[in-house]
């Protein structure tokens, strides 16, 4: 399964409770399907819970009927096309008119009064980026991209992007096969974007793969000669930040004791050390093994707390 699609199933396993934030969502995902208008609304995707969602979505905010109808493709490998769409054209004019669009409108454009609140704006892209996103897998780029048909819907989508606080700069744009790409490069930002419309664990493998391909890199150019043992060590190195992150995400470090603390920390500040390495480097040195046993610790209580905490 693509790394884009695991994000999407990760999305769309997260329940809201919040009528007003579901509207947000509900208006992403319709806004930014392929086609949005009194007449049409449909998407297609090749990913199942995000089907599922949609018409659930749709049906429980509008009470229109979404049907679903399913392809089955041969490309590289065998994967299903699902086609959501609303066949009912009085059920589309209610739709456009529920979300506040009106028919004689020039150009479609973000409706900017449903999601007034800066705390609806996430939901409302994490709508979006089910129906028109997708995110490179981390082992090979870093990029996110959402596909938009109308070229006012994509520069408001990019100004809206630009608005929250976690951008640097405003999103590119660039046109491909008659659709509008707004698009996101660098893994900090991508894996930013990704925590803040809600997929945490997507987040947390481009931290990963970024802190691997760091660490593997500096070792490589430091020996050339220990290339199998560095890319050892990143591995497990980015193993324990993963735990660590998880931890600190969860409880803070001040849940460990202060041995567990200490070791962490240090672990976060120097990614490249090996155990004998991070052993001589705290406070009172120990062994490697000592390390070890420290760091088998510090996993078991991520470990535990991912399975009470999901």
């Amino acid at each position: 399964m693509s790394f884009s699609k695991e994000t999407k199933r990760e999305l769309c396993a997260l329940k809201i409770s919040d009528e007003r934030k579901k509207y947000a969502f509900a208006y992403g995902m319709a806004l930014f399907s392929k086609y949005f208008s009194t007449k049409a609304i449909s998407f297609t995707t090749g990913c199942k819970a995000v089907a599922v969602l949609y018409a659930e979505t749709l049906s429980a905010l509008t009470s229109a009927i979404v049907e679903t109808s399913c392809t089955l493709t041969k490309r590289r490998e065998e994967k299903d096309i699902y086609t959501l769409s609303v066949p009912d054209s009085e059920d589309c004019g209610r739709i456009f008119d529920y979300f506040g669009h009106v028919d004689n409108t020039p150009s479609l454009r973000i409706n900017r009064a449903n999601i007034e609140s800066e705390e609806y704006i996430p939901y409302f892209l994490r709508g979006a980026f089910l129906v028109c996103g997708n995110v490179t897998d981390p082992e090979k780029d870093y990029h996110m991209e959402f596909v938009v048909p109308h070229m006012n819907l994509a520069n408001d989508l990019s100004r809206l992007m630009s608005e929250i606080d976690i951008m640097r700069n405003e999103p590119n744009i660039v046109r491909r096969k008659g659709s509008y790409i707004v698009y996101l490069k660098g893994s900090d930002l991508i894996s930013d974007m990704l925590t803040y419309i809600g997929a945490q664990m997507a987040s947390l493998d481009i931290i990963q793969q970024q802190i691997y391909k760091s660490v593997r890199n500096k070792v490589n150019r430091q020996i050339n000669s220990e290339t199998a043992n560095s890319n050892k060590t990143a591995a497990a190195a980015a193993r324990q930040l993963r735990a660590i992150g998880i931890i600190r995400e969860k409880r803070g470090l001040g849940y460990l004791s202060e041995e567990l603390r200490e070791l962490a920390q240090l672990r976060e500040e120097n990614p490249e050390y090996n155990l004998r390495e991070l052993g001589e480097a705290l406070s009172t040195p120990i062994s490697r093994s000592g390390v070890n046993h420290r760091i088998m610790k510090i996993m078991e209580i991520a470990q535990e707390l991912s399975e009470t905490e999901n």
